[in-house]
């Protein structure tokens, strides 16, 4: 059995500790303690490992937040992997920082990365683990928070919360997103 397992983010050393980015940060941290590798390749970042008999893909888009869907439906399409096992990884603004929401389907919810998904897939059902990284911004500053880096004390919700996120992905996995959602959705 197959997964695509997408954390959304931008490409580039300038996007690498943002709050956009926490899709990229989770999908790094199930690599390292995977010993997976990431390899430069079509339309993103891939890694491959193995988790009992589940094969996982684990992929870093580089084609920019606003274009996500180019990847992933690429990357679905090439592994033939089916919709339902897809995990997007991605940031929100409506959940405090470091809160964890897993759903099955939704609205992009003003997620450019989420949009641009749902208008190539053309479905909004797949599942998503997202990362709540408040909303702690002033009238008009919405994409400086987001493209913003973390403050001290988010880095610090960020060393429990990455790994919890890295565990809701497993059991996403291994034991299917109802049970994922039933365990971590209060976390």
């Amino acid at each position: 059995m197959k997964y695509l397992i997408t954390g959304l983010g931008n490409p580039g050393a300038e996007y690498e500790n943002t709050r956009h980015n926490i899709g990229f940060k989770v999908c790094d941290f199930i690599a390292q303690e995977q010993e997976a590798t990431f390899s430069s390749s079509r339309y993103g970042w891939v890694a491959e490992t193995r988790i009992k008999n589940k094969t996982l893909f684990l992929l870093k888009p580089e084609t920019f937040m606003n274009l996500s869907g180019k990847a992933v439906r690429y990357w679905l399409d090439e592994l033939k992997i089916s919709r339902l096992n897809l995990l997007i990884i991605t940031d929100d603004l409506a959940l405090p920082c470091g809160k964890l929401r897993m759903k099955t389907k939704g609205s992009d919810g003003g997620h450019n990365g989420l949009k641009s998904i749902n208008e190539i897939m053309n479905t909004q059902d797949y599942a998503r683990l997202r990362f709540g990284i408040s909303a702690d911004f002033a009238q008009g500053r919405q994409v400086d928070y987001v493209l913003g880096e973390w403050n001290a004390e988010e880095k610090i919700i960020l060393k429990e919360k990455i790994p919890l996120a890295a565990e809701a992905t497993r059991s996403f996995v291994m034991e299917g997103v109802d049970k994922a959602m039933a365990k971590y959705n209060n976390n």
